[in-house]
């Protein structure tokens, strides 16, 4: 085959070196009629042939083949077709050759697609100080409470001075993501005027055609609440809020680099060095278009043209719960007291991200901190205070009183061991209610101390504690008494005790 290299020595041993067209093609191994054509040619240019054109019968099947593995590259690995399952289904409809043909067009398409670029061009965006943030998640793994934990980390970015606040939580649901604005927000101090995001399920309930969404009414509260338009992308199209998608990435080879090394006794501990984690990072990073700037000094500059921050929003999902006949309702597979008064009764159940609100005819009935592990029973053993009142015998293995302040314990104890300590110990707990419970606890400890304690015991102090005393003042007066008139001693009146009773009656005469 004739190359460029070889065009330039045919050319030289004939222009040249003078030599005939018959030495040239006796040289070159090349007949007369190739050389005298390629020196026809005026301009040395890469020689060029035609590619030769094999029929095969897989051609006519290549379309086909094409279009079901465009479609199978779109599915997961489990549910593509194999090679040989695409042979079956053709030769089903009528192809007459070989296995070896069908697997070489597959191997030959996904060498073909593996080479075939697949970047794209984006246009370069801009954004106006206080104009927009950026909102997404990404998902970690830490030790957390001695285990190892996936943790959902939510990633607000402003896009013009480059700020960001990293919150890290249990899940995505959607007091996560109302608490995640919350702290940025405050971390930012005000709020921009747009938020960018991708259709996350928290937030759409339903896209539509372009730019149609149906959005999640909580979520619009939110937004109605902050004062900010929110804006979804296409479908994925993630370089439309590629800011915050490149601070995902940036953070994970920073931030979760070092925050993987250690272990974090809880949540709370791991966010508050977070916070600390993000503001260093503002004092330490450039900005992108200003470089001789850091991103708290674009920041400050980015605050005067937000909005004013609002008071909190109140973020919490509401769901009904049905409270059992142990006094417990039930969330994510675990368990929480309410008062037994609400038994058999339908609740409104108020999830926060860390604790868990119950109420019930409009007001708030129990208040428990939240948990994310499985299978736990939550209990406040005042819940079941009245219910002890009428069922004294359930305090000897109550799993709810096992919870109870040690001077209780320790007083339910020593009452146990007499007849009818059951009942005395729930009249002294029928008196949290009434005096509070941390008057009760002075009085149990001031019985223990007795050496004998006992439910009188208990209730008298009780009430000595909460009965009103006399002033000092009142009792002693600051200014000393004077008699106007002092009283004579008239110490005859004592022999006239003596007298006899004729004498006394003269006398009264």
């Amino acid at each position: 085959m004739i190359n460029v290299g070889m065009l330039g020595k045919i050319r030289r041993m004939h222009f040249r070196d003078g030599m005939s067209l018959r030495e040239v093609a006796r040289r070159t191994g090349l007949s007369r009629n190739t050389v005298r054509g390629w020196l026809r040619r005026a301009e040395v240019v890469e020689p060029k042939f035609a590619l030769r054109r094999l029929v095969s019968k897989i051609d006519e099947w290549a379309d086909l083949l094409g279009t079901w593995l465009r479609t199978d590259s779109h599915r997961g690995r489990r549910e593509r077709r194999t090679a040989k399952a695409m042979f079956e289904a053709i030769r089903a409809l009528g192809y007459e050759g070989g296995y070896g043909r069908v697997s070489a067009f597959v191997r030959r398409w996904k060498l073909e697609q593996a080479d075939a670029p697949r970047r794209s061009a984006f246009v370069p965006l801009a954004f106006a100080l206080g104009e927009a943030f950026q909102f997404d998640w990404s998902c970690e793994y830490l030790f957390v409470g001695g285990l190892r934990r996936r943790l959902e980390v939510a990633h607000t970015k402003l896009a013009a001075s480059r700020a960001f606040w990293l919150v890290a939580y249990p899940s995505q649901a959607h007091e996560m993501l109302f608490d995640a604005h919350t702290r940025a927000f405050g971390a930012f101090g005000g709020v921009p005027r747009r938020g960018l995001y991708d259709n996350m399920k928290t937030a759409v309930d339903q896209v539509g055609r372009g730019k149609e969404r149906t959005v999640n009414a909580r979520f619009q509260a939110l937004c109605g609440h902050y004062l900010f338009e929110p804006e979804f992308c296409n479908r994925a199209a993630g370089w439309e809020k590629g800011i915050v998608e490149k601070n995902v990435q940036d953070r994970r080879r920073q931030v979760w680099r070092e925050a993987a090394e250690r272990r974090w006794p809880d949540l709370a501990t791991l966010n508050a060095w977070l916070g600390e984690r993000c503001k260093a990072a503002w004092e330490d990073m450039r900005h992108p278009q200003w470089p001789e700037l850091t991103l708290a000094e674009v920041l400050q500059d980015e605050q005067m043209r937000l909005m004013p921050m609002p008071r909190a929003f109140d973020g919490y999902t509401e769901l009904p719960a049905r409270v059992s006949a142990t006094g417990l309702v039930h969330l994510h597979r675990n368990r929480y007291s309410v008062p037994t008064e609400f038994a058999h009764r339908v609740v409104s159940l108020r999830v926060y991200p860390a604790e868990l609100v119950v109420t019930a005819e409009g007001r708030e009935i129990a208040r428990h901190a939240r948990s994310f592990e499985r299978d736990h029973t939550f209990y406040d053993w005042q819940h079941y205070i009245s219910l002890i009142a009428r069922k004294p015998g359930a305090l000897r293995n109550g799993a709810p009183f096992a919870t109870m302040p040690e001077p209780l314990v320790k007083l339910q104890q020593g009452l146990l061991k007499h007849p009818g300590g059951d009942r005395v110990m729930a009249q002294v707990l029928a008196a949290v209610p009434v005096h509070g419970l941390e008057a009760v606890l002075v009085a149990v400890e001031v019985a223990l101390e007795s050496g004998r304690p006992s439910g009188e015991h208990v209730l008298n102090v009780l009430a000595r504690l909460k009965s009103p005393s006399l002033p000092l003042a009142a009792a002693m007066p600051a200014v000393p008494l004077t008699l106007a008139e002092e009283p004579l001693a008239d110490v005859d009146r004592y022999e006239r005790l003596r007298s006899g009773p004729d004498e006394e009656s003269a006398n009264v005469e």
